[in-house]
């Protein structure tokens, strides 16, 4: 076992690697954006879907995260 994380139950691993497989999702739209924007004439109707569809992603990451690592009252 690795001492350099906690030990993590399978509810936590599977939720990391759906965290994973959100970011590479996010990750992919985020380089499908760029490309769209540099088009010479770029479907801004698309691209406005694209980030609201990154936006989307990005709240489900934080909402999985937010489960995985519980608020810490300091």
């Amino acid at each position: 076992m690795n001492d350099d994380q906690p030990f993590l139950s399978e509810d936590e691993l599977a939720l990391q690697a759906q965290v994973k497989l959100l970011r590479l999702e996010h990750s992919d739209l985020d380089a499908s954006i760029e490309a769209l924007s540099h088009m010479p004439i770029p479907d801004q109707l698309l691209i406005a879907r694209l980030k609201r569809k990154k936006l989307l992603l990005r709240d489900e990451i934080v909402k999985i995260e937010s489960r995985i690592l519980p608020d810490i009252i300091a």
